[in-house]
């Protein structure tokens, strides 16, 4: 079979009951290899799912952020050895043992300082939580104790939401004005934005279920591993929700590529600034037993060891996701840059089809 054979079966195998739509891109040496919607936008009004599709980012926002600030630091702008509080002085969250500890950019894009998901209910996590300002919505985080001493373990949470706040205090200006401007402006990532651009092109979200559920709002749905996460669909709607440099921004799968081939020969940033944002950043420190093989970069996942990670893609690869039902992949060894978007939670970000879709490819 082809490559387009395998990776039609394995989207023709999840439709309807796994998933109801998505769009998946491959690239290959800069070039478009693969591109095909399938699915519905709209199950209930049948509508389909076009590949210029408008879909809720989640963690996709990660990397489009972190690439943000990057530029800023090729330009000069800031350093990632930078303490938080040159750019957010109010930013002094406290340590488990009550002191004050120096938080760096560093800190933030590797997810190494602390911050967690395990927030008050008076922050926004992106995906659902009370509306108020960007600079409100970190002021309350920063009075949430840290889990650890920054640059000491890892755990996944807000770092990337205080980084927005970094880049929107450099700039002077909303976090959207900033990606659009070191970012989004120069890639062409018109369709990528903190709000709705376009609600006739948004894709409807659902919730795992066989078949999958349209998602009310709020909808409380449950991972794999019996966790849980609450969705506010109707957000992205509301200009007046803070803009989450963690997962506040919805965008198009050509959008995402475009920021995705950034790290696979692009040339918005500087080589040894890609070089450094695709490798190894956290040294020694362990991740989660279920993160076996792999560490952590710039951007996202990157696998050191394919077999403990149990994948197929080589060494050097990175990759991440999104819990509305997204993943991506950059494997600069083989040249491909995979962009994977579907309306279902979670099985499009870390369920069977994102495995079946990298099986398919690498097969």
């Amino acid at each position: 079979m082809s490559l387009a054979e395998r990776i039609d079966a394995a989207i023709d195998a999840a439709l309807i009951n796994r998933i109801v739509g998505c769009v998946v891109m491959v690239n290959r040496d800069g070039k478009q290899v693969y591109a095909r919607a399938a699915g519905l936008a709209d199950r209930e009004a049948g509508r389909p799912l076009a590949t210029d599709a408008i879909f809720r980012l989640a963690s996709v926002t990660k990397p489009i952020v972190a690439t943000t600030v990057l530029r800023m630091a090729d330009l000069g702008l800031l350093s990632v050895e930078d303490e938080v509080t040159k750019f957010l002085p109010w930013f002094t969250p406290k340590a488990p043992d009550g002191s004050t500890p120096s938080i760096r950019i560093r800190d933030l894009l590797t997810h190494t300082s602390g911050i967690t998901y395990d927030v008050p209910a008076n922050v926004a996590a992106g995906l659902a939580g009370p509306i108020l300002s960007l600079e409100q919505n970190l002021r309350n985080l920063a009075e949430a104790p840290l889990a650890f001493v920054p640059g000491t373990a890892w755990a996944y949470g807000m770092s990337i939401d205080v980084l927005g706040g970094v880049a929107a205090a450099i700039n002077g200006s909303s976090l959207e004005d900033a990606v659009a401007r070191y970012v989004g402006g120069p890639l062409g990532m018109t369709d990528t934005h903190f709000f709705v651009t376009d609600e006739k092109r948004l894709a409807v979200p659902y919730a795992d279920g066989r078949p999958p559920l349209r998602m009310a709002d709020p909808q409380t749905v449950t991972d794999d591993q019996g966790g849980q996460t609450v969705f506010s669909p109707g957000r992205i709607c509301n200009r007046d929700a803070p803009q989450s440099g963690g997962a506040g921004m919805a965008g198009t799968a050509a959008d995402v590529m475009k920021l995705i081939e950034v790290y696979n020969g692009g040339t918005l940033l500087k080589p040894e600034t890609v070089k450094a944002a695709l490798a190894n950043q956290i040294g020694p420190i362990a991740r989660r037993a279920s993160d076996a093989g792999k560490k952590f970069s710039f951007i996202g996942a990157v696998i050191e060891d394919p077999e403990a990670a149990g994948s197929p893609c080589p060494a050097g690869t990175v990759d991440w996701g999104g819990a509305w039902g997204h993943n991506w992949i950059v494997d600069p060894s083989s040249k491909l840059s995979i962009v994977v978007c579907t309306n279902t939670a979670f099985e499009g970000c870390n369920g069977p089809f994102r495995d079946d879709i990298i099986a398919a490819i690498y097969g």
